[in-house]
């Protein structure tokens, strides 16, 4: 494959770019010429800026090459499980059955977190030799608690929020609470393994590239979008539950930027699921007696 050499200033890492000497001034030397600097250390400051309040050691195409590595295991790991289903355990099921399978749309949720999870740390350990969790800001806060506590009040305030909105009544996800099996694991993903991985990555990978070049505000808002995006087709495309998960990444994405930590934005992120599986499993006797309005519980 032939090596691009690309070049492009919203992308490149200034981390490795070559920085120039700084040539001491000699004994008696002449103050600078430039009528708006008087301070010799001034002029240094202006020729090199402030510094940035995110540098990672990774690029933008880095994001990129992990968004394209994410979406061909999608389509292999769907295409291995759903032909592998039916070879094995569902013989006379149809493909289109299988692909709304809940357990098998939970089982390859699973592979999917778990392989974007290896692919960030053998990027971030592997090509920069930098160790993972330091360089991701991972950074566990004290005062978990108080960050589940965000998560909880996120969720009565945007369940106000949803009575408003024109939320969907039947959407996909409403298949996974259907039976008590699938619900308790896809409970558990809530609330570990999923949003580990989206915070590790929108949050911890996809955030400081952005903020580095823009600043923190757009680096909330441009990690935001995509990670509303990534969950509408779980709620049918709702112009609604698009406004709630946007909300609930800029929460997250505010967290982030505050504490510069991504543990603090995972704790919110968690206090938020797993309030939601709580009331769900609640209101359903642990998922046994699915009222009609259990189908209207979003789960982000």
């Amino acid at each position: 494959m032939k090596d691009f050499h690309l070049s492009s200033s919203d992308f490149d890492n200034p981390q490795f770019d070559p920085q120039a000497p700084v040539r001491p001034e000699p004994p008696g030397a002449p103050a600078p010429t430039d009528p708006f600097i008087s301070n010799p250390a001034a002029s240094v400051a202006v020729a090199v800026g402030p510094p940035p309040i995110e540098n990672p050691v990774w690029s933008g195409w880095d994001v990129l090459l992990i968004v394209g590595l994410t979406f061909f295991t999608i389509l292999v790991s769907q295409f291995a499980i759903l032909f592998g289903a039916k070879y094995f355990f569902y013989r006379h099921a149809t493909l289109a059955d299988l692909a709304q399978e809940p357990l098998l749309l939970l089982i390859s949720q699973f592979l999917i977190d778990g392989a974007v999870a290896l692919y960030l740390f053998a990027l971030v350990e592997g090509k920069y030799h930098v160790g993972f969790w330091n360089a991701i800001r991972w950074n566990w806060p004290r005062a978990e608690w108080k960050l589940l506590v965000i998560g909880v009040a996120m969720l009565v305030a945007l369940s106000a929020l949803e009575n408003v909105l024109p939320m969907p009544k039947d959407t996909p996800f409403d298949k996974l609470l259907e039976r008590p099996r699938d619900a308790y694991l896809l409970a558990i993903i809530a609330v570990s393994l999923g949003p580990l991985v989206e915070e590790l990555f929108f949050r911890g990978f996809f955030y400081p590239v952005v903020a580095r070049r823009w600043g923190a505000a757009w680096g909330v808002l441009l990690t935001a979008v995509p990670f509303a995006l990534m969950h509408m087709p779980q709620y049918g495309y709702a112009w609604g539950a698009l406004m709630i998960v946007l909300i609930v990444g800029i929460v997250c994405g505010v967290v982030r930027a505050v504490t510069k930590s991504v543990g603090a934005s995972f704790l919110v992120h968690v206090g938020y699921n797993g309030m939601q599986m709580l009331i769900a499993v609640a209101i359903t006797h642990g998922f046994t007696r699915m009222p009609k309005s259990l189908l209207e519980i979003s789960f982000r």
